[in-house]
C-alpha cells in the first residue's frame, strides 16, 4: 500500500498541454538564434553593457530574441507547474525543448571557457589550484571572463578530470567545449533516470516532478547550452540519494551511495550539505542513534573513500578546498548577505562612513547557514524517530490480527506526510519524503545564505523541491525571475542595478523573515479527514 504524496493540482487539457510545448519549443529556438546573433561566442567582446549591445548591428535583433524567447519558455513552464498530462509527455517536452539548445552557442555565461582553461591548465601539468589560468599560459585565455584569469580553480578534482579529458579528447577550443556540453548533458541525464524513483519513494506523480526538475528554462539555457557543472553534481547526488532511499541499511548499496555523493562533492562542495540527511535516508528500520551510526557510517565511508581516492588520483592532494574561497570573490546584490552588506555600506556613506559590511554580512550569513543546516538536521531526525511510534503500532496491530489503519496528517517542514498508526506500508512512503525535503530546505538555504549567487545556482534545490514541497509557486517564481537576470553573452544585468537591486533584495528579505515569524506563531494546521 502506497501513502500518496502532496495535494497536485489537475493536470492541464491537452489543447492547452499542446499549446504549451510550442510555445516552449518556440522560446527554445528564438533563445538559439540570439546565441547564435550575440551569444558568448570565443570572439565576443567582453564587458559588454544592454546599451553597448543594442548599439551592435545584431544587438536589437540579439535583444528583442532572447527576451522573447526567455518569456515564452518561462510561461509555458510557468502554465504547467501543476503537472503535465503524463509522466512520458513530460520527458519528451522537456527533450525537444533542449534540443535547439544542444546546438546553440554558449549561452547566459562564459564559465564554459573557465572550465575549458582549467582542464587545460591541469592537462598540461600545471596545478589549476596554485595558479590561474592566465599565469598558466592557457591559450584560450581571451575568450574568460577578467574577473576567472587570475583565480584558482574552485572545483574539486573530479570535474578538474573531466575537464582535463574534454580538453585532451577535444582537441580545440570547440571540441572541449562540445565535450564539456556532453558531459554536463549527461549528469542531467542521469538526474531524469533517478527522478522516477525518488518520486515514487516520496509519494508524489513523477509527471510534475520531472517537469519541474527538467523543462526549467535555466536548466536549458545554463545547464545544457552554458554547459555548467552544476549538471554532474546534480546528477551524482540524485543517485546517491536514490540508491540511499532504495536499499537503505545494506552495506554494499550505502558505500555506492556515499561514493556518489562523495563524487558530487568532489565536482561541487555545495552538495555537502545534502550528505547528512542521505544519513538519515541510509538507516534502516527504527531510526535510533546505533542505527544512525552503524548505517550512516557505511555511507560516510563510500563518501570518504570517494574524496580520498579522487584526491589522490589527480596528483591535486586537498588544494581544491582552498580553491573554495574564491568562488566569492564577485560582489553582486543577487545574494542575499551580499545586497544586505550593499545597504548598510550605503547607509555608513549617507553619515559619511565607510563600514565595509559586505565581508562582515557575508561572514555572519555563513554562520546562520551553518546553524540553519543543523536545525533543518534536527527537524527531519525529530520527524523520524517519531514515525518509530507508528512502526511499532503497526507491528502490535498485526500481533493481534488487527486490519486496517488509521492515518493522520502531518505537516513536517513543509510537506504533508500521512503518518500510519497502524499501517506500516504508510510510514516507509514518509520517511523519504521527510528526508528528501529536509535536504531540499537544506539546498535553499545554502543558495540564499552564500556569498555569491548565479541564476543556475537555483537549479540545485529545485529537483528535492519538486519531489516534495506542496505548493510550487514559492520556489518556482524565484527561478522563472532568476532566468532573465542574464543576456545571451553572459552580461549578468545585476551589475548595471546594483543600489536599486540591494535595496529591492534587502527589502524582500525582510519581508519573508517576517512572514516566516508570523507563520512560525501560528497554531499548526488542522487535521484532514
Amino acid at each position: 500500500m502506497t501513502a500518496p504524496g502532496p495535494p497536485v493540482p489537475p493536470p492541464r487539457g491537452p489543447l492547452s498541454a499542446r499549446l504549451a510545448r510550442f510555445a516552449g519549443l518556440a522560446g527554445a529556438v528564438l533563445l538559439t538564434v540570439a546565441g547564435y546573433l550575440g551569444g558568448a561566442l570565443p570572439d565576443a567582446p567582453l564587458g559588454a553593457t544592454p546599451v553597448s549591445i543594442w548599439r551592435t548591428p545584431d544587438g536589437p535583433a540579439t535583444l528583442i530574441c532572447w527576451l522573447a524567447g526567455t518569456a515564452l519558455l518561462v510561461g509555458a513552464w510557468w502554465s504547467l507547474r501543476g503537472g503535465t498530462p503524463s509522466t512520458r509527455w513530460a520527458y519528451v517536452t522537456a527533450g525537444v525543448w533542449a534540443l535547439p539548445l544542444l546546438v546553440a552557442p554558449p549561452l547566459g555565461s562564459r564559465d564554459v571557457y573557465s572550465y575549458a582553461c582549467q582542464g587545460w591548465t591541469y592537462a598540461h601539468g600545471v596545478d589549476p589550484y596554485a595558479v590561474g589560468v592566465a599565469a598558466a599560459g592557457c591559450p584560450w585565455l581571451d575568450t574568460v571572463a577578467p574577473i576567472w584569469r587570475d583565480t584558482p580553480a574552485p572545483y574539486g578534482p573530479v570535474f578538474v578530470l573531466l575537464a582535463a579529458l574534454a580538453v585532451t579528447l577535444g582537441g580545440g577550443l570547440t571540441g572541449t567545449v562540445v565535450l564539456l556540453r556532453v558531459i554536463a548533458v549527461a549528469g542531467l541525464l542521469l538526474a531524469a533516470i533517478c527522478l522516477p524513483g525518488l518520486a515514487r519513494a516520496a509519494g508524489v506523480p513523477t509527471r510534475r516532478a520531472a517537469w519541474l526538475a527538467l523543462a526549467a528554462p535555466l536548466v536549458g539555457v545554463h545547464l545544457i547550452a552554458g554547459a555548467h557543472n552544476d549538471a554532474v553534481m546534480l546528477g551524482l547526488l540524485l543517485g546517491g540519494m536514490l540508491v540511499a532511499i532504495r536499499r537503505p541499511g545494506w552495506p554494499a548499496a550505502l558505500l555506492l551511495a556515499g561514493a556518489l555523493l562523495g563524487l558530487a562533492v568532489t565536482v561541487k562542495a555545495s552538495a555537502v550539505v545534502v550528505v547528512p540527511f542521505a544519513a538519515l535516508a541510509a538507516v534502516r528500520g527504527r531510526h535510533t542513534v546505533r542505527a544512525l551510526l552503524r548505517d550512516g557510517g557505511w555511507l560516510g565511508g563510500g563518501l570518504l573513500g570517494a574524496v580520498l581516492v579522487t584526491s589522490a588520483v589527480s596528483g591535486l592532494g586537498f588544494g581544491w578546498v582552498g580553491g573554495l574561497t574564491h568562488s566569492g570573490d564577485s560582489e553582486q546584490w543577487t545574494s542575499p548577505p551580499t545586497a544586505v552588506g550593499f545597504v548598510v555600506d550605503y547607509a555608513g556613506a549617507l553619515v559619511g562612513r565607510d563600514p565595509q559590511a559586505v565581508p562582515v554580512v557575508r561572514a555572519v550569513a555563513l554562520l546562520l547557514l551553518a546553524g540553519v543546516l543543523v536545525v533543518l538536521w534536527w527537524r527531519a531526525w525529530r520527524a523520524l524517530r517519531g514515525l518509530n511510534d507508528a512502526r511499532r503500532a503497526a507491528r502490535a496491530a498485526r500481533a493481534v490480527g488487527v486490519e486496517g489503519a488509521r492515518v493522520e496528517d502531518a505537516r513536517v517542514d513543509g510537506a504533508w506526510v500521512e503518518v500510519a498508526r497502524v499501517d506500516g506500508a504508510r510510514v516507509e512512503v514518509a520517511c523519504p519524503r521527510v528526508v528528501l525535503h529536509g535536504a531540499a530546505l537544506a539546498l535553499v538555504a545554502t543558495v540564499v545564505l552564500s556569498p555569491v549567487f548565479h541564476p543556475w545556482y537555483a537549479t540545485w534545490p529545485l529537483a528535492l523541491l519538486a519531489l516534495t514541497a506542496v505548493r510550487t509557486t514559492w520556489f518556482v517564481l524565484p527561478v522563472a525571475v532568476a532566468a532573465f537576470l542574464t543576456l545571451p553573452d553572459g552580461t549578468n544585468l545585476a551589475r548595471f542595478t546594483k543600489a536599486p537591486g540591494a535595496l529591492a533584495m534587502t527589502a524582500l528579505l525582510l519581508t519573508v523573515v517576517l512572514l516566516v515569524l508570523r507563520t512560525t506563531h501560528r497554531p499548526g494546521p488542522t487535521r484532514r479527514s
